[in-house]
């Protein structure tokens, strides 16, 4: 902070633990907040919104809580639960000024939360910014809870509102790879496997393969979801209810519910709940997994387009922007590419946060902001990225269907289907003299009189080479 600012604002005293500090008049955080804001300054940035908006509900639930149990009058109440609402609604975000990366385990923003609840509803009261005996930030905005049941719930909230945008981008993808499976259902081409040619599939069959990949991510999202409806809320300090009334520790979780609607419950064993944080693991890793096969997706994308001369050809990307600043008319594959970086982003996350859940000790973990952090981004980045794909990429592609049908035509991998009709052995001699003459299989079998042009015809049929039943010997017995 400047001196000339300093000089240019008026300030408050206001006195913790440590000592006394002045906190700028017009802030609604206080002096805790302060000191934080000044310990960790280590991202640049703040607080998600939506842990913002999940601390408030949180707030907002204990304050209802605490006045059906008898420990909270309704002056107070109504005052904090404006405030929280106000919070919920996007205002006062200005105020939320810790870092998201901070030491003691959430206290941070757990304080910078009662803080600003607590002067905003000093200030809905008529009283003055600071003036803690008519609302105080822990004896009423924070009575009968902890960070540590606070914090964790607050991520949990955050991690399943984030997973619910997550799963309806996945949703619109899956729609996007059904309808181009549809699509391009009977556009042959030349399978591979290990980068060499293999054997015929349509290319509807491995859009649709994508759509399954992309289902299976769905149903991951689902079974993690539930993880994160399960709260330590009225655990307090560590999973023990110290502090707390006992009707409230009944009652909380079920306001928070209501005030959600995210179908949230108590955990069973708020002890466990407290200190272990293996269901952040699992978000972590199903939004891994999930950006594992979107970026092996891309990867196709980014093959099955390449050239487009030279290189596989097979289908067109939509063009979204110039791909050089020296070579005229290039275009590439930027939507595919940023999938891969968020997906190599997601990786690493997923790395720290299963360090982090790891470090631990005893009744807590201390990690759960570096967790939150880079846990929140994947579910985030993911978000963006499939939105992005769905858009600007998977609902523009064209097929070149001639140069699909060209390529499999010239393809030695057609031999596959013939090998049943003349020996493994001929098979093979023919499909080394294709590749060293660089005559066609087609004309070697028919120039070798080994079958007929109706046979291969038969034998060769798209849909014949494509799909499980009747096979190429069969219908040549009929």
């Amino acid at each position: 902070m400047s001196k000339q600012y300093k000089q240019d604002q008026t300030f408050r005293l206001e006195h913790d633990s440590i000592g006394t500090k002045e906190v700028p008049e017009h802030a609604y955080y206080g002096v805790q907040t302060l000191r934080a804001a000044e310990n960790f300054s280590i991202t640049g940035l703040t607080m998600h919104q939506e842990i913002v908006n999940s601390i408030a509900a949180i707030k907002k639930a204990a304050a209802l809580t605490n006045y059906e149990v008898g420990r909270l009058d309704k002056k107070r109440t109504d005052a904090i639960v404006t405030a929280c609402d106000e919070i919920i609604s996007g205002k006062l975000h200005d105020q939320f000024i810790v870092d998201p990366i901070q030491g003691g385990a959430g206290t941070s923003l757990n304080m910078n939360a009662n803080e600003v609840i607590a002067n905003r509803a000093i200030e809905l009261l008529g009283g003055t910014k600071g003036d803690y005996l008519l609302v105080n930030p822990n004896d009423h905005v924070n009575y009968g809870q902890s960070t540590n049941d606070v914090f964790p719930s607050c991520g949990r909230i955050t991690s399943l509102k984030l997973m619910i945008k997550a799963q309806a981008e996945l949703y619109r993808l899956y729609d996007a790879f059904i309808a181009k499976a549809e699509e391009f259902d009977g556009v042959i081409k030349m399978g591979r496997t290990q980068m060499q040619d293999a054997v015929p599939i349509r290319l509807g069959q491995e859009f649709r393969a994508y759509a399954a990949a992309i289902k299976r991510d769905i149903a991951r999202f689902e079974t993690a979801k539930d993880e994160m409806r399960s709260l330590n809320l009225g655990g307090t300090a560590i999973g023990t209810g110290l502090n707390a009334d006992e009707q409230y520790l009944l009652r909380v979780v079920e306001n928070i519910d209501k005030i959600t609607g995210l179908n949230l419950t108590q955990a069973s064993d708020l002890i466990d709940a407290t200190q272990n944080l293996d269901g952040y693991v699992t978000v972590s890793g199903v939004t891994k997994s999930c950006a594992v096969n979107l970026s092996k997706i891309s990867n196709d994308l980014r093959l099955m387009s390449s050239g487009p001369r030279t290189g596989f050809g097979e289908i067109n990307l939509p063009p979204k922007q110039n791909g050089s600043s020296i070579m005229p008319g290039k275009v590439n594959p930027v939507i595919p590419e940023v999938v891969n970086q968020v997906a190599f982003n997601i990786i690493g996350n997923d790395i720290t946060v299963t360090l982090a859940a790891e470090a631990g000790q005893l009744e807590l973990n201390a990690f759960e902001p570096i967790i939150f952090y880079n846990l929140f981004q994947s579910i985030e980045t993911i978000t963006y990225a499939v939105r992005t794909l769905v858009d600007n990429c998977i609902t523009g592609i064209t097929a070149n269907v001639e140069r699909c049908q060209a390529m499999v035509e010239n393809s030695v991998g057609i031999i596959t289907a013939v090998s049943p009709h003349i020996g493994y052995q001929k098979a093979a001699e023919i499909a080394k003299e294709a590749i060293s003459t660089d005559v066609s299989v087609r004309e070697l079998l028919l120039r070798e009189k080994l079958l007929t042009g109706e046979e291969l015809d038969i034998i060769l049929n798209p849909f014949s080479m494509t799909e499980p039943g009747i096979s190429g010997a069969e219908l040549l017995k009929n």
